[in-house]
């Protein structure tokens, strides 16, 4: 008797532990959905840089990238993180203000509003979202990069 309960038992537990990872969401379709939602919202992004004046900041810093972990989260600011869209952390800079980070490798650029704080990992100076640091880096299947950092002054 006590060795069909422990088998009854054993089964039970295999049935929930499987039931559990099969009702689980893909997460390539919620990223799906937010990068559909956000092309309207980001396709106003032109070459919008040149009618400003930028400030050179740093040559040659580390750079990486938020995980999709963070999707949803708060920032320090206060706003809810959003990996599509062109966002970036750092320690000193305001909240909102816009920075122009390019890859001097490739020359690509691309335009960030700080929104959160960090990295708090030495050597790197920036985080940026997986949107903006897609766009801009040359092999995606690193996770950093250096760049260069420009404040765009309105």
């Amino acid at each position: 008797m006590k060795k069909i309960k422990r088998i009854l038992g054993y089964l039970i537990a295999v049935f929930i532990l499987a039931s559990s990872f099969i009702a689980m969401p893909r997460s390539s379709d919620c990223n799906k959905a937010t990068f559909l939602d956000s092309i309207k919202n980001d396709s106003v992004r032109v070459d919008s840089v040149a009618y400003y004046s930028l400030k050179l900041y740093k040559n040659n810093v580390h750079a990486s990238y938020y995980h999709n972990k963070f999707n949803g989260r708060k920032t320090a600011s206060g706003e809810k993180f959003d990996n599509s869209k062109y966002t970036a952390a750092h320690r000193k800079f305001k909240f909102g203000t816009k920075l122009l980070i390019t890859n001097p490798k490739n020359n690509k650029s691309v335009v960030v509003t700080v929104n959160d704080r960090g990295p708090f990992v030495r050597g790197r100076e920036i985080d940026l979202s997986k949107k903006a640091f897609m766009e801009i880096s040359h092999n995606t299947s690193r996770g950093f990069i250096d760049v260069n950092i420009e404040v765009i002054e309105e």
